[in-house]
Order: structure tokens, then C-alpha cells, then sequence
């Protein structure tokens, strides 16, 4: 299975599930920035969820089917389509060879996940195949896809992608009735992040740790993989110490020294020097991923408890879909 890249959007990279073995050498961790997307389009074609997909920031790409291809996608960024056809979102879909299929504006969201059978196949850099744009590593040789780009899927597919293109392949788009309906794991107020307070939470003063958790932020033009600059009241200090680097993650939350926060993305840097008011709950990092500039959210306080049963409840539900996927072509 491969595909050609006749347009590539405003900014469409390989990603998998990151890069964690070398935070201690401060490799970012990269990956997919909606990972529930990402994990969801693998998972409804019978992929591991680390496997490779494309990630389309908004819309304007455009894809050639240069053979058959057994394919999923995800996500908010864009709607799929082929001539007049919809391409539907969270469940296999067979594309029969020299089908054009573009990426035309979702207003919903800002990433979309294009998975393919098997995985796209790139060479793994520290082991993983993300792409590190800053850098210049993973992916198609580090960097951004561009028009021209043939993309190959890897050619081993486990036993269930195997049965699901079989059983969809001929000649006309096909899929099945079933999805995996990612908004159902999702909270329905995509406005509210919930946050647990980090390690400096009381190095502010109680007006703008009140501002923090009850005023509007907005996303603004500056953010990117690595981080979202937020436009809204300025977080002011009372403890004024000199702060060593500490470690970070995507999630977190950083102060600036004029008094702006970040929320900081895949992309980010593992260390740093602005102290951290809050860490995003890892459910609703997916949420965050898809937030565009002019975006306006609030910051809802939970505990680390909660944040911690949240993420096992998605996790547990994320593994009784795939094995609900898995059994329908038992």
C-alpha cells in the first residue's frame, strides 16, 4: 500500500506515540498532539496504537491512492473526501487504487490522523518514527511531508488488519457500519481544561490563582507543537526565588517572566527555567490538540487523584474498544 502527496496542507508530519527513552538527554518527546485520534484511527484497522500515522494540521491536503489501501482517520482539523463521497471518520475504510482523496476545513478542531494498515513506514530515529521538526529528525527525513512524497505502509499487518481488508477490499470505497465514536470519550464542555496545580502553585498571589481557575483564556497566534501562548490576566508573583531548571512535560504549565502562561505541547523542551503553576490532566490533552488561535477556555482544579482515575477509566475504556474490534472479525 502507498500513497502520493500531491498537496501537503499547511503542516502534515509522521507521528506515533512519541519518544520517551531519551528524556534524560532532553530528547523531546514529539508524537501525535491528539493521541486518542491517532490511537483510535490505528486501532479501528487493527494497528498496534503506536504505529505511524500522518498528522494534517487543518486542511488543503490532497492524497493519491497509488494502490489499494485499507486506511482510518480521526480528528477535528479536516473532513475527508473523494470526488463527492465522505470519507467517515473512526472506522476502516477501503480506498480502491487511483482514488484522489482531499482534505477539505473542518472548523471543529485543527488535527487530523491519517493511519494506513500496518502503519507508514519510516525508519525509526531513537526509537520512534515522530517527526522532530526543531531538530530536524523522524519522520521523512525530519521534516515537514511536501507535494511529491510517496508513503509506504509497512507490510505486516496483524491477523485482524488482515481480515478487515478482506473482507472490505473490492471496487469502491467500503466500510463498515461500526465506529469507534471518539467523542464519546471525550468530555462534551471542550471549553474547561482540567488542571492539577504544580509544583509552584503557591508562588502567586490569590487574585491571579482565582484569574487562573475562573477567567477566559484565549489561545494566541504564537502557539505551535512545542507550546500555546494564552492571552488573558497576567499571573503575578509573591515569591520572587530564583528558580533552577526542572523538569517539564506536555501538559505543563509555565509562568513567563512578564507574567504570561504557556501550556506547553509534544514538541516541548524536557526542562525549564519559568515556574509551573498547573499540569493538564492527561485526559484532556486530546482537547488541548485540537484548540486553534482566538480559542477561548477555562482552567477547571481537580486533584492528582482525579487526574489519575480519569486517565485509568480512558485507558480501560480505550482497551475494551480493541478488543471489541478484535472480536468482530474473530
Amino acid at each position: 500500500m502507498h500513497i502520493r502527496l500531491l498537496k501537503p496542507g499547511l503542516l502534515s508530519t509522521i507521528q506515533d506515540m512519541g519518544r520517551y527513552a531519551y528524556l534524560s538527554q532532553a530528547v523531546p518527546i514529539s508524537g501525535a498532539m491528539d493521541t486518542l485520534s491517532a490511537r483510535i484511527a490505528n486501532k479501528v484497522i487493527g494497528n498496534n496504537d503506536n504505529a505511524a500515522v500522518i498528522e494534517f494540521t487543518y486542511a488543503d491536503a490532497v492524497i493519491s491512492a497509488e494502490a489499494d489501501l485499507l486506511i482510518a482517520c480521526a480528528g477535528d482539523g479536516a473532513k475527508l473526501i473523494a470526488g463527492t463521497q465522505k470519507i467517515p471518520q473512526e472506522r476502516p475504510v477501503f480506498i480502491p487504487s487511483g482514488t484522489t482523496v482531499k482534505l477539505i476545513n473542518n472548523p471543529s478542531g485543527s488535527r487530523t490522523y491519517l493511519a494506513i494498515a500496518g502503519g507508514w513506514d519510516v525508519p525509526d530515529v531513537l526509537g520512534s518514527k515522530s517527526t522532530f521538526l526543531t531538530v530536524g529528525f523522524g519522520g521523512m527525513d525530519g521534516r515537514a511531508l511536501k507535494a511529491g512524497d510517496v508513503l509506504n505502509a509497512e507490510t505486516r499487518y496483524s491477523d485482524i488488519t488482515q481480515k478487515i481488508f478482506s473482507k472490505l477490499r473490492g471496487d469502491r470505497i467500503n466500510y463498515p457500519e461500526w465506529n469507534i465514536p471518539r467523542q464519546l470519550l471525550l468530555p462534551s464542555d471542550r471549553k474547561n481544561i482540567r488542571v492539577v496545580p504544580a509544583r509552584e502553585f503557591s508562588w502567586f498571589d490569590g487574585r491571579s490563582v482565582a484569574d487562573f481557575l475562573s477567567a477566559p483564556y484565549i489561545i494566541d497566534q504564537r502557539s505551535n507543537r512545542m507550546g500555546y501562548h494564552l492571552k488573558g490576566p497576567g499571573i503575578t508573583r509573591i515569591k520572587n526565588d530564583e528558580l533552577l531548571s526542572n523538569a517539564v512535560t506536555p501538559g505543563t504549565i509555565q509562568v513567563t517572566g512578564n507574567g504570561g502562561m504557556i501550556i506547553l505541547m509534544s514538541d516541548c523542551q524536557t526542562t525549564g527555567g519559568y515556574p509551573r503553576i498547573g499540569q493538564v490532566a492527561s485526559v484532556d490533552m486530546p482537547l488541548c490538540a485540537q484548540l486553534k488561535p482566538g480559542d477561548v477556555i477555562y482552567f477547571k482544579e481537580i486533584s492528582r487523584h482525579e487526574a489519575e482515575i480519569l486517565y485509568i477509566e480512558r485507558e480501560q475504556q480505550l482497551q475494551l474498544l480493541t478488543t471489541a474490534v478484535q472480536t468482530k472479525f474473530l
